[in-house]
């Protein structure tokens, strides 16, 4: 059994910052990609950031230049280090990791049960 569990969120002011860490622990062979999601009051869910295994990055366009992932593989962590937050930035970020179990399994994507950021202005 795989978990993902976040931690970090919080209350912060308008130009404030906060990271986000998420851990991943269970029956874990190895882990490919990791990332972010976030859904907004009343919106969909939608993509925030990505780091493939090797570290390559991408980001939604709304947070480009603000928000910076990164991940720890010896730690099996995923981070997202959130500067200059808006109150649009406001959300439930939801963290996602594809895992193995075993050698033989294929990949599967778990997600964390999310941490709620609420930006105030």
């Amino acid at each position: 059994q795989v978990q993902l569990v976040e931690s970090g969120g919080g209350v912060v002011q308008a130009g404030g910052s906060l990271r986000l860490s998420c851990a991943a622990s269970g029956s874990i062979f190895s882990i490919g990609a990791m990332g972010w999601h976030r859904q907004a009051p009343g919106k969909l869910r939608e993509f925030v950031a990505h780091i493939s295994s090797g570290g390559s990055t991408n980001y939604a366009d709304s947070v480009k230049g603000h928000f910076t992932i990164s991940r720890d593989n010896a730690k099996n962590t995923v981070y997202l280090q959130m500067n200059s937050l808006k109150p649009e930035d406001t959300a439930v970020y939801y963290c996602y990791a594809d895992i193995k179990t075993t050698w033989a399994a294929r990949s599967s994507t778990y997600w964390g049960q999310g941490t709620q950021v609420i930006v105030s202005s």
